[in-house]
């Protein structure tokens, strides 16, 4: 989410030719000026990056089952509920504190659709460590309505990520719950998703393994990608590419810089 919301502040992104959506024009490149301090409601308010993409593909009150892994503090979960107010969001975060405020910012928004639940969804169930990420740029002070330093925590070991952000700091780790995407489903009847959204700092891969068989039935997944080894052992970019499509995918959106952005995949027959 961290690289995500940087090329937001900085009105940086990249856009591949969409079948779907046409792509919008390149916007500004990076700003020489530091970036501006966000607030939590402007970031819930602001349009969702996949707004266009997501209206071709689905209807704007149909009942769609969304997964928002690696919630992080809520607040995309909280958009896809004000977007899609007839859907069914399952928000996924192991650390207590973020999933402390991402309760509080539910209740606060009326995002009655956002069920909550601690866990990390990996390729296993059972415990991990989980690395915990703190801090905050020097002109961009953490505070009640935006915290930069824990967007990045992660089932990996920090890699090159604080070479790029010095700021950002992993000084503690703490063992987690985990569990698949196939169990998970499988223990609440959900046989199919409509969206998944990710953010999971470099093990990405490893909840798509854990999806098994479930993953056929995922129409849609918008998941962070990296161009370098941000975190110890991840997949980059290729690799991510060809796994999903290897699974039926077709990459429809492109927002991946020299660093990080996003990709958007849709299977390949979305009404199946």
């Amino acid at each position: 989410m961290l690289d995500r919301l940087w090329q937001k502040l900085r009105g940086q992104t990249r856009t591949t030719q969409s079948p779907i959506a046409a792509t919008r024009p390149e916007e500004a490149p990076l700003a020489a000026e530091p970036a501006p301090q966000i607030t939590r409601d402007a970031y819930i308010q602001s349009p969702l990056p996949i707004a266009e993409e997501l209206a071709q593909l689905f209807q704007l009150d149909a009942p769609l089952v969304i997964f928002d892994i690696g919630s992080c503090e809520g607040e995309d979960s909280i958009r896809y509920a004000r977007s899609f107010p007839n859907s069914r969001i399952y928000a996924f975060e192991p650390l207590p504190a973020n999933m402390a405020t991402l309760k509080r910012q539910v209740a606060a928004y009326g995002a009655t659709q956002v069920e909550a639940f601690p866990i990390a969804l990996s390729d296993e169930r059972g415990t991990a460590t989980f690395y915990v990420s703190s801090g905050a740029p020097e002109h961009l002070p953490n505070n009640e309505n935006w915290d930069y330093g824990n967007k990045s925590s992660s089932l990996l070991p920090p890699g090159e990520v604080t070479d790029h952000h010095p700021w950002l700091k992993f000084d503690q780790a703490i063992e987690v719950k985990t569990d698949t995407l196939a169990n998970f489903c499988d223990a609440r009847g959900i046989d199919h998703i409509d969206l998944i959204h990710m953010d999971v700092q470099g093990a990405e891969l490893k909840v798509l393994l854990g999806a098994g068989a479930l993953l056929q039935q995922v129409k849609a997944i918008w998941l962070e990608i990296e161009n370098v080894p941000l975190y110890e052992g991840q997949p980059l970019a290729p690799e991510m590419q060809a796994f999903m499509e290897s699974q039926g995918f077709v990459k429809h959106k492109d927002t991946v810089s020299e660093i990080s952005g996003d990709h958007l995949y849709v299977r390949k027959d979305p009404a199946a």
